[in-house]
């Protein structure tokens, strides 16, 4: 069964079949969609015809509208060369109210186009509401998209299903575009045109009179022609017309006369007028239209829109005045393209579509799967004819029928059904009933007489089969063996009557295919090729350490220490150039030995990175031993390790900013250096310089704690998140350099020394956070109070101060009722913490327990005294 998206995606894809020019070129998108299921092109046609019929022009239009107290653009988009294409959707009741008030068309024709608009738009937003919804969120599944893609390039859907013919044959050939089958409105009528109301006619007269008259055919059926007279025309073809006019117009112009005329007449149809035609029965939209004189059953139908499936295509009756007058069967225009029963409808015209009669389906390798409506007679080789023929794949030896039993032949219950098979010679005498299912059988797909083979071939695939054919001549249709061919063995799988196979096999003597043992091949064999390649393990070197592109490396036969570092784009600075580490499997794997290292000589031939005179490019420093070291062989799964030079990096730099006599970026001349040392080759700090402030930066891990990070830097404005802030007594350092906090230096820390701030920052869970004046001496109480205190989701017992070197200091107990309190310096920040909301300790208990303790250990006090 298809998915929901799946089916979705297939209904989409139709309606783009139908509905979207160059479909198969583009996916449409929801919104085309939904407006493929709002348009109605050939009700927008006939609309813009009565707008041109009506004689005024777009600028007459649109103050007519404007004087009757619409807006005058309404009809913009129906008027000749509107800006508007044929895709505009169904024209709304104020359309048809406008064109009433204007005077344009007659009653009739714009209430059949009224209520042909209306019920299809009624039939469209029941499908807005339920179809259109699942299409679009279908439509946003990628997979969906990528399938219905798929759907639109086959145009074999259904030949290639397991089973097809279900669509209704002749049903899709009025779901299109109905403009393409309204009759001419233009002129040109052929010679069984019948003239009536509403027809432009204009009479031209030549020779001794030169005049010419437009006509116009009364409701009354006449023509009133100047100085001539009312000339009945209902109903007149062409040639009767003409000698009605020889004989009146004989009367006023005497040169007018079929013999010896010294003056001539001709009538030109310059526009038809229309019928009003009937169309029920079972079609799509059952109704009256106005429609050319000049219009057909075909016509008819495909304003109604076709015959619904209920619909029979094969007697579609036109009905006159209560009589039957024609007939049409519609499989002939559809099938041999035959109009001959396709007859001209008159005023007042029926087209009345009956109920089908009995269907068979037709399905499997034909060119035009379907189900189609049969007559009475018709056998089973007419039917397969008008589903187009048996395709190149059908099996034409016997046609394979699912009947239903008729219900005087059912015996027994799960026998409603049957299955017939028809020969072919008598497709053309069996009849079909009605139900059947034709099964046209596909041929095999099996080839015979052949041999496949496959495998380390120049050609792989089918090499035709002879008598008589033995392997070495399949190998030699083959293209020969290629090189890296195995030559002990070659398989032959042999097909056995019962389908099965057996395993022979050959040796060759070279890559000709000259077997050994040159085995009599029989047709469906399988031979094999075997390639040595494919029986080697992946083998390969590993390199690491010191090299640009340290991982593992192909392993080649004859591949040295120099090919390996090659490929690893040589040494990077740094490497050590007097030996490196090659760890080579064990020959003889004694318990827990894995692997047996080797020390190997390196020289400076592997820097390959040189001028033109043979000097090296690179940084002082690096040894270069002269190039004696022999080259190294190594062998599979070697790992190499290229090592680096002792004590040997590149410089490292340090930052130092703010208050500084001469800040910059330092570069540290040894490992030792101190943070007094970096002070003082800055030349100390300036006179406004704030010692204790310090912001001391240090690069961190990835893994570090991010929130540390980011309350630094919104505090002090200095370091990224990426960076950690490393607590420092400066003052402490600059008195005395052997104290801990003149920590060593790294590369990249940054030292930031801010100017004097005689203010404390109070912040967080406190009712005014703010600055306060420093207060020397006071204790974090007196900033906390002078904040306003802390809010009641404040946890004043974990505050804490964010001393200006970095450290932090928090309040904590001392025994039992001692009570150690962080005292703030300027430029210092307290933070009071809000309360944790998960700690559900129950302070009430709390309290009581204590209570009740110190209460006994008083009791205990006082009997001691005692």
């Amino acid at each position: 069964m298809l998915s929901k998206h799946f089916r979705a995606a297939l209904g989409l894809s139709f309606l783009a079949l139908f509905a979207l020019p160059g479909a198969a070129q583009s996916i449409p998108s929801p919104a085309q969609a939904q407006q493929m299921l709002q348009n109605d092109p050939g009700a927008i046609a006939r609309l813009r015809q009565m707008m041109q019929s009506s004689g005024m022009t777009p600028e007459q239009i649109r103050e007519r509208l404007k004087a009757q107290g619409y807006p005058d653009s309404l009809l913009d988009q129906y008027l000749p060369g509107g800006t508007v294409g044929d895709s505009t959707a169904l024209p709304g009741d104020d359309v048809f109210s406008a064109l009433r008030a204007l005077g344009i068309g007659d009653s009739t024709s714009v209430d059949s186009l009224r209520k042909q608009t209306t019920g299809r738009r009624r039939t469209k937003s029941q499908l807005d509401s339920a179809f259109l919804d699942t299409l679009t969120r279908a439509m946003a599944n990628d997979s969906t998209r990528a399938a219905v893609r798929a759907l639109l390039r086959s145009k074999d859907l259904q030949r290639d299903q397991a089973d097809s013919g279900f669509a209704v044959f002749g049903l899709d050939l009025f779901r299109g575009d109905n403009k393409l089958f309204q009759a001419n409105t233009s002129g040109g009528a052929d010679a069984n045109y019948r003239f009536g109301s509403g027809d432009k006619l204009v009479l031209f007269l030549t020779g001794d009179v030169e005049k010419s008259y437009q006509l116009t055919v009364t409701n009354d059926g006449f023509v009133v022609i100047p100085d001539v007279g009312q000339i009945n025309v209902a109903g007149l073809t062409r040639a009767q017309l003409e000698d009605a006019l020889y004989s009146r117009l004989g009367r006023v112009y005497s040169g007018v006369r079929r013999s010896g005329a010294t003056t001539h007449f001709y009538i030109n149809v310059a526009q038809m007028g229309t019928n009003q035609v009937f169309v029920n029965g079972d079609v799509v939209h059952p109704s009256s239209y106005r429609l050319s004189r000049a219009s057909t059953v075909m016509t008819a139908l495909y304003e109604a829109g076709g015959a619904t499936e209920s619909g029979s295509m094969r007697s579609v009756e036109v009905r006159r005045n209560g009589q039957v007058m024609a007939t049409m069967d519609v499989y002939d225009y559809a099938l041999h393209g035959d109009a001959s029963k396709d007859i001209r409808l008159e005023n007042g015209d029926v087209v009345f579509v009956p109920p089908r009669g009995p269907q068979a389906r037709v399905a499997g390798a034909v060119l035009r799967p379907a189900t189609y409506e049969v007559k009475p007679n018709q056998t089973v080789a007419d039917v397969i004819q008008m589903a187009g023929g048996f395709s190149e794949q059908a099996d034409r030896r016997r046609v394979q029928i699912e009947r239903i039993v008729p219900p005087a032949e059912r015996t027994s219950a799960g026998r409603d059904r049957s299955a017939v098979d028809v020969p072919a010679e008598l497709l053309s005498t069996t009849p079909v009933r009605g139900g059947d299912v034709l099964r046209i059988l596909r041929v095999t797909n099996r080839v015979a007489n052949r041999v496949v083979v496959q495998g380390n071939v120049w050609t792989q695939g089918s090499v035709a089969f002879v008598p008589g054919m033995r392997l070495s001549d399949a190998l030699r249709k083959a293209g020969g063996l290629k090189p890296d061919s195995y030559l002990g063995q070659v398989s032959v799988a042999h097909l056995l009557s019962d389908s099965t196979r057996d395993m022979l096999r050959s040796a060759v003597y070279d890559t000709t295919g000259r077997a050994v043992n040159d085995l009599a091949l029989s047709d469906g064999d399988e031979i094999t090729v075997y390639s040595t390649t494919t029986f080697r393990p992946k083998r390969y070197i590993s390199i690491t350490g010191a090299v640009r592109k340290p991982g593992q490396l192909p392993y080649r036969d004859g591949m040295t220490l120099r090919d390996a570092v090659l490929e690893a784009n040589g040494l990077q600075d740094g490497a050590l150039l007097t030996e490196a580490e090659v760890a080579h499997l064990p020959e003889n794997r004694q318990p827990g030995v894995t692997a047996v290292a080797e020390r190997v000589p390196l020289d400076s031939t592997y820097l390959f990175e040189r001028r033109a005179d043979g000097r090296y490019i690179g940084p002082p420093g690096v040894p270069a031993p002269a190039a004696n070291a022999p080259d190294v062989l190594l062998q599979p799964y070697d790992q190499v390790l290229i090592k680096r030079q002792p004590e040997w990096e590149l410089p490292r730099h340090v930052t130092v900013q703010g208050e500084i006599k001469s800040p910059g970026t330092y570069t540290l001349t040894t490992k030792a250096d101190r943070l007094s040392d970096i002070i003082a080759r800055a030349g100390g700090l300036t006179t406004s310089a704030y010692a204790g402030g310090i912001v001391f930066m240090r690069r961190s891990a990835p893994s570090a704690s991010k929130v540390n990070a980011e309350t630094v830097d919104a505090r002090s404005g200095f370091g990224t998140a990426a960076d950690l802030r490393v607590g420092v007594d400066l003052p402490s350092v600059l008195r005395n350099r052997n104290v801990p906090d003149n920590i060593s230096l790294i590369d990249g820390d940054s030292i930031f020394i801010p100017p004097y701030t005689p203010v404390v920052i109070v912040r967080g869970a406190v009712n005014a956070p703010t600055g306060i004046a420093y207060q020397p001496g006071a204790n974090i109480d007196y900033y906390v109070r002078s904040a306003g205190g802390e809010t009641t989701k404040g946890d004043f017992s974990r505050a804490y101060v964010a001393q200006p070197g970095g450290k932090l200091e928090t309040r904590h107990r001392h025994l039992l009722f001692a009570t150690s309190k962080p005292v703030p310096q300027p430029g210092s920040t307290v933070v009071v913490p809000e309360k944790d909301p998960n700690d559900k300790r129950d302070w009430n208990a709390i309290t009581a327990s204590v209570a009740s303790i110190v209460a006994s250990l008083v009791g205990i006090v006082a009997i001691i005294r005692r």
